[in-house]
């Protein structure tokens, strides 16, 4: 338990629903990394905490799940792939702790999607740029309207 001695909520605004942040391309730095079980209990996998530092979605957090112990060799690899290309986007070709790859600017190519379970739409980081690569992300609002299913 924690002490909320002195937290009055009456002095505080809430805090609003996020939506999902528009498909685009976005600085960001690795803010946190932490190794946890799979939820089967036969593997483990390294979640990255992403936090956008530029723009209009400033300090918005989103999370890369990589399955580097797991017996699917196909996960693995897959998670694997994506590491190394984390580590290229940020210059860190042999990292000794997932620590060395912390608060180090990279692009982050972010798609909306689906959830399968609730229908939800959600973020997902697809791909990985050095910073230099990234051109300002363009709102999908701005575009044909396709690209922004929750906006419709």
């Amino acid at each position: 338990m924690a002490n909320l001695n002195g937290f009055d909520a009456n002095t505080v605004e809430p805090a609003d629903d996020l939506e999902p942040i528009p498909s685009g391309k976005y600085i960001a730095v690795i803010t946190d990394s932490e190794m946890k079980p799979t939820k089967s209990g036969t593997g483990n996998y390294l979640q990255l905490t992403f936090q956008i530092v530029e723009g209009e979605y400033a300090n918005r957090l989103l999370w890369v799940r990589l399955n580097l112990d797991n017996p699917n060799a196909t996960a693995v690899e897959i998670a694997r792939r994506e590491l190394s290309a984390i580590c290229r986007s940020v210059g860190v070709l042999v990292p000794t702790d997932s620590a060395d790859l912390h608060n180090l600017p990279c692009g982050i190519h972010v798609r909306v999607k689906r959830r399968n379970d609730t229908g939800e739409l959600q973020n997902e980081v697809k791909g990985y740029s050095k910073k230099d690569a990234v051109a300002q992300p363009i709102a999908a609002s701005q575009g044909s309207g396709t690209d922004a299913p929750w906006k419709r």
